[in-house]
C-alpha cells in the first residue's frame, strides 16, 4: 500500500512538471466559501462554467485542456483556507482563485506572495496598508473609482442634501469620496446604518420619511437591497418624489417588476456589458443552465440571472487562460508551503497576467501593473423605467423591460449621461399617463365651488369652477387621473415666526398632495419650499370697498361749478378792478366833462366814474349785461377791456360745468387709493389671514405698505379675516376695506353692485399650479398651461366663470329737465334780491324824506330871520 502511495505521488509530481507550450493540461485552483446546508456558491458555478466553455470552444486554448481543483471551506476560517491553498499548490496550479472574505483572503494571499503564485480575486477587498501584495490581481473595480462615480451622479442630479445608508463599516470606505464632499462642495450628507441584528429596516425608513430625506444612497448587498425595497414599498415611499441610488452592481439582476409603475426614481451602476451580442449569448447560456438546476431559496433576484460576481469570475478564468497561451517555456511546479521555495516562473507569469487585455463580460479588462487593481473600466448608468430599454437584445427581454441605460461612467473621462437628450423627444404625457394624483385646493369663488344639485354628489363631481375646468384640461393633455381634496385647515399657506408652514403649501411640503390647483399666488417665500408652474393667470392686489352713496344736487348747486376759493377771488377781483377804475378815472383828464355844454366858460366839471358807478360797471360786465357808463380815456378803456376778457373766461368756464353739476349725481368716496387708506384710521382695512396678500404687506419695505401692515397687525383679530367670504360680508355690513386679488374683485363686483374696486393695482403677480420641490410633474404642467394659453382656452374659461349678469348702468348723461331741486336756489336768490330791494327802497325813502325835512326846516328858519331883520 505504501508503495502504491509513493508511486501515485511520483506520478502526480511528474505530471506537474511540464511546459505551457507543449503541455496538454493546465490546472487552476479555486477556494470557495460555503455555509452548511447551503447550495454551491455562484462564484464556484461561474468558475466551472468558464472552464467548461473554454474547453468546449477551442479557439482560445486549441492544444490545452483546462482543469481545476476546487476546495470548499467555511466562512471566516482562515486556517482552513491556508491549509487548502497549500494542498492546491502541492498539486501544482498556475493560479489560485478565491476565497472572498477578508480574513481568509489575507491568509491565502500571504502564502501566494511567499511562493510567488498569482492570486486572483473578484470581490471588493479592503485595501492593504503597505500595498506589498505583488502577486495579487483583483478584477473588481477599484473602490475609489466607484466612489468618484457616485459623487459624479450626485453632482449631475444637483442633490444638495443626500442620505447615505450603509450596511457595514466597509461601506464608509467605499464611499469615502462622497463622504468628503461637504468640505469641497455645497452638499449636506446624513449618514445612517441599517440595523445589524435584524433585517427590519422600517424604523429607519420611518425616520427618513419623517425627515423628508428624498435622495438616498444605499450601500449594501443585492440580497439586502431586495429586502429594503420591499420595506420601502410597505412604508409608502415608492413615489416619484424619492430617488434611490444603490451602489451594488447587481441591481439590474433584481426582480423589480412590482416597483416598475410606482413612479419611483431608482438608479444604479451595471458592470456587465449586455449591449454586446457575445456577452448576451454567454448570459443566455448561463441562464439556461441555472434554470435547469434545482431552485434555490428566495433571494429577490430574477431566476437565471448572472450576477456581477459570476461575470467577474468568468472573466478572471478567461484572463488566466489567455495569458497562458501567451506564456511559453513556463512550467508549473509542485510547491510546498513548509519549504518556502517559490515558483521560479511566478514573476514572469504574473507580469503576463498584468499585461493581458481582455474584452470580457464586464467590459475591457486592464490591470494596473503596480498594485494589480482594475482602475480602468466603464459602468453603465441604469434607471428604472416603465418602458424599459429602447433596444432589446434577443433572449434578454426579462432584463431589458425594466431597466433603461441612461449613460456611461468611465474611470478616465467621468460621467456621460444621455437621458436628457432622449427624453426631449418623448411625449409630454409619458410620465403622467395612467397615474392618479392627489390635488389639494380651497373653496374660493369662482375657482372652486360646491356644485348645486338635487342629487347627492361624490368625489370630484362635488365641485365646479375655474380651477376644476383647468384641472380637467390638464388631465386631458397629460393623461392623468386626479382626486380633488379640500385643504384641511382651509388656508392657502403662510409661514409663521418659527418657520413652519400651513395650508396647501404644507400639504405639498409633506407630500400629502401631488398638485395644488387653486388661486395660489407665486411668491418668493413659497418658491423656496415648493415648485410652481408658469402662471395661468396674472393679477395684482387692489382694494374692495362698498360703492359710495350718491349725493343729489342741492338747491345751491349752481355754485358748485366753481370752488368757494374761486368765488371769493372773483368777488375780490371785481372790487379791486372797480377801485382801480375809480382811481384812474380821477387821474386821467379825459374822463372829466362840462355838465353844461351850453356854457363853455363854466369852471364846473364832473366825472361819471364815481366809486358806486365803478362798482356797477364791474358787476355789469361780470353779469354779461354791460352798463350805460362807458370809459372814454385810453387808460380806463384798457382796464375795462382786460376786465371784460377776464369775465369772458370765468363765465365760459362756469357755463361749461354748470350742466354736469345740475344734472349728475355725484359719487363721493372717502378713499381713492392705498395711500388714502394708510393716512386714516376711521375706515378699517385688512386681508385674508395667512394668505399671499398678508405676506406681501408683512414683507414689504415700502413705507406706505409698512404703515398699513402695522395697522393690520395691531388689529389682527378684527382687521384680518379667515377667508374672502368673511371679508366680503364685512365690507357690505361695516365700514371696512378688503385688500385682495384684482381677479377676485372683478368677479365679486360683477355679482354685487354695491361693491367696487378702489384705485389701481398695488403689485403684479400670478397664480400657478403648486407641486412639491423636485416633482417630475412641474415642467409637464407648465408645458400644458402654455398650450392652453396659446389655444385661448384660459381666456375662454375666465370669460365663462367671471361674466355675470352685470350691474345697471349709471344714469344717462344726456340732458334732462331741471327741477326745483336743481335750480331752486336761483329763485331763492331772486326772492332775496327782491326783498332786499324793497327794504333798500324803504330805506332810501326814509333817508330822502328826512333830508328833505331838514332842508325845509333850514329854509323856514332863513325866511323868519329875513322877515325879522
Amino acid at each position: 500500500m505504501a508503495k502504491r502511495k509513493g508511486l501515485l505521488f511520483s506520478l502526480l509530481y511528474f505530471m506537474a512538471e511540464f511546459w505551457f507550450s507543449s503541455q496538454q493540461v493546465l490546472r487552476i485552483g479555486g477556494i470557495f466559501e460555503t455555509l452548511e446546508n447551503e447550495p454551491i456558491s455562484v462564484e464556484e458555478l461561474a468558475f466551472k462554467f468558464a472552464v467548461t466553455n473554454i474547453n468546449r470552444n477551442r479557439t482560445l486554448m486549441p492544444n490545452t485542456t483546462l482543469t481545476y481543483d476546487i476546495q470548499r471551506i467555511n466562512l471566516f476560517d482562515s486556517f482552513e483556507a491556508s491549509r487548502r491553498a497549500c494542498d492546491q499548490l502541492a498539486l501544482g496550479v498556475g493560479a489560485v482563485f478565491g476565497p472572498s472574505h477578508s480574513s481568509s483572503v489575507s491568509a491565502v494571499q500571504s502564502i501566494c506572495n511567499a511562493l510567488e503564485v498569482p492570486h486572483i480575486q473578484t470581490r471588493w477587498k479592503h485595501p492593504s496598508v503597505d500595498n506589498k501584495d505583488s502577486f495579487y490581481i483583483n478584477l473588481y473595480p477599484e473602490y475609489a473609482s466607484i466612489s468618484r462615480a457616485v459623487l459624479d451622479i450626485v453632482q449631475f442630479y444637483k442633490w444638495k442634501t443626500v442620505t447615505v445608508v450603509y450596511e457595514d463599516a466597509t461601506g464608509l470606505i467605499r464611499l469615502q469620496e462622497l463622504i468628503k464632499a461637504p468640505s469641497r462642495y455645497s452638499i449636506k450628507i446624513k449618514i445612517r446604518q441599517l440595523p445589524t441584528g435584524s433585517k427590519d429596516a422600517r424604523p429607519l425608513l420611518k425616520e427618513m420619511k419623517k425627515g423628508k430625506e428624498f435622495y438616498v444612497i444605499f450601500d449594501c448587498s443585492y440580497q439586502t437591497s431586495a429586502d429594503v425595497l420591499k420595506q420601502i414599498l410597505s412604508m409608502g415611499m415608492m413615489t416619484e418624489y424619492y430617488h434611490f441610488f444603490f451602489t451594488t452592481l447587481d441591481l439590474f439582476a433584481l426582480d423589480l417588476e412590482p416597483y416598475r409603475y410606482s413612479g419611483v426614481n431608482m438608479t444604479g451602476f451595471r458592470l456587465l456589458n449586455i449591449d454586446s451580442p457575445q456577452v448576451a449569448s454567454v448570459v443566455e447560456r448561463w441562464a439556461m443552465e441555472r434554470l435547469q438546476a434545482p431552485s434555490k431559496a428566495e433571494s429577490g433576484m430574477m431566476e437565471g440571472m448572472m450576477t456581477t460576481e459570476a461575470a467577474l469570475m468568468y472573466d478572471a478564468v478567461y484572463m488566466v487562460a489567455a495569458a497562458s497561451q501567451r506564456a511559453s517555456q513556463i512550467t508549473v511546479s509542485s510547491l510546498q508551503c513548509h519549504r518556502h521555495k517559490p515558483w521560479r516562473f511566478g514573476s514572469r507569469f504574473m507580469n503576463m497576467l498584468k499585461e493581458a487585455q481582455w474584452n470580457g463580460l464586464t467590459g475591457q479588462i486592464i490591470i494596473n501593473k503596480t498594485d494589480g487593481l482594475r482602475k480602468e473600466f466603464d459602468l453603465d448608468v441604469i434607471s428604472l423605467k416603465e418602458d424599459g430599454l429602447e433596444k432589446t437584445i434577443a433572449g434578454n427581454n426579462r432584463l431589458n423591460k425594466v431597466w433603461k441605460k441612461i449613460g456611461v461612467w468611465n474611470s478616465q473621462t467621468g460621467l456621460n449621461l444621455t437621458e436628457n437628450n432622449k427624453d426631449s423627444s418623448t411625449n409630454v404625457t409619458d410620465s403622467m399617463a395612467n397615474r392618479t394624483l392627489i390635488v389639494t385646493t380651497i373653496l374660493e369663488n369662482p375657482y372652486v365651488m360646491y356644485k348645486k344639485s338635487d342629487k347627492p354628489l361624490y368625489g370630484n363631481d362635488r365641485f365646479e369652477g375655474y380651477c376644476l375646468d383647468l384641472l380637467k384640461e390638464l388631465s386631458n393633455i397629460l393623461g392623468f387621473s386626479y382626486e380633488v381634496k379640500l385643504v384641511s385647515d382651509g388656508k392657502y399657506g403662510a409661514q409663521n415666526d418659527k418657520g413652519e408652514w400651513n395650508g396647501m403649501v404644507r400639504e405639498l411640503i409633506d407630500h400629502v398632495a401631488d398638485l395644488a390647483v387653486a388661486p395660489l399666488t407665486i411668491t418668493y417665500v413659497r418658491e423656496k419650499v415648493i415648485d410652481f408652474s408658469k402662471p395661468f393667470m396674472t393679477l395684482g392686489i387692489s382694494i374692495l370697498y362698498h360703492k359710495p352713496n350718491g349725493t343729489n344736487p342741492g338747491v345751491f348747486s349752481f355754485l358748485n361749478p366753481l370752488s368757494p376759493d374761486i368765488w371769493m377771488y372773483v368777488l375780490l377781483a371785481c372790487l379791486g378792478v372797480s377801485c382801480v377804475l375809480f382811481v384812474i378815472a380821477r387821474f386821467t383828464p379825459y374822463e372829466w366833462y362840462n355838465p353844461h355844454p351850453c356854457n363853455p366858460d363854466s369852471d364846473v366839471v364832473e366825472n361819471n366814474f364815481t366809486l358806486i358807478n365803478s362798482v356797477w360797471f364791474g358787476v355789469g360786465a361780470l353779469m354779461q349785461q354791460g352798463s350805460e357808463l362807458m370809459p372814454k380815456a385810453l387808460s380806463t378803456r384798457i382796464v375795462g377791456g382786460i376786465w371784460w376778457f377776464f369775465t369772458l373766461i370765468i363765465i365760459s368756464s362756469y357755463t361749461a360745468n354748470l350742466a354736469a353739476f345740475l344734472t349728475v349725481e355725484r359719487m363721493d368716496s372717502p378713499i381713492d387709493s392705498a395711500d388714502d387708506l394708510a393716512k386714516q384710521t376711521k375706515i378699517e382695512y385688512g386681508a385674508v389671514r395667512d394668505g399671499s396678500t398678508m405676506t406681501f404687506f408683512k414683507k414689504s419695505k415700502i413705507s406706505t405698505y409698512e404703515k398699513m401692515w402695522a395697522f393690520m397687525s395691531s388689529r389682527k383679530n378684527t382687521a384680518l379675516v379667515k377667508n374672502n367670504r368673511e371679508g366680503i360680508q364685512r365690507v357690505l355690513t361695516t365700514d371696512y376695506a378688503l385688500l385682495m386679488e384684482s381677479t377676485s374683485i372683478e368677479y365679486i363686483s360683477q355679482r354685487n353692485c354695491n361693491l367696487t374696486q378702489i384705485g389701481g393695482l398695488i403689485d403684479s403677480k400670478g397664480y400657478g399650479v403648486g407641486t412639491p420641490i423636485g416633482s417630475p410633474y412641474r415642467d409637464k404642467v407648465t408645458i400644458a398651461i402654455l398650450q392652453l394659453q396659446e389655444e385661448g382656452k384660459l381666456h375662454m374659461m375666465k370669460e365663462k366663470w367671471w361674466r355675470g349678469n352685470g350691474c345697471p348702468e349709471e344714469d344717462s348723461k344726456e340732458a334732462s329737465a331741471l327741477g326745483v331741486e336743481n335750480i331752486g336756489g336761483i329763485f331763492i336768490v331772486l326772492a332775496a334780491g327782491l326783498v332786499l330791494s324793497v327794504f333798500v327802497a324803504i330805506g332810501e325813502f326814509i333817508y330822502k324824506s328826512r333830508k328833505n325835512l331838514d332842508i325845509e326846516e333850514v329854509s323856514v328858519g332863513q325866511c323868519e330871520w329875513h322877515n325879522k331883520y
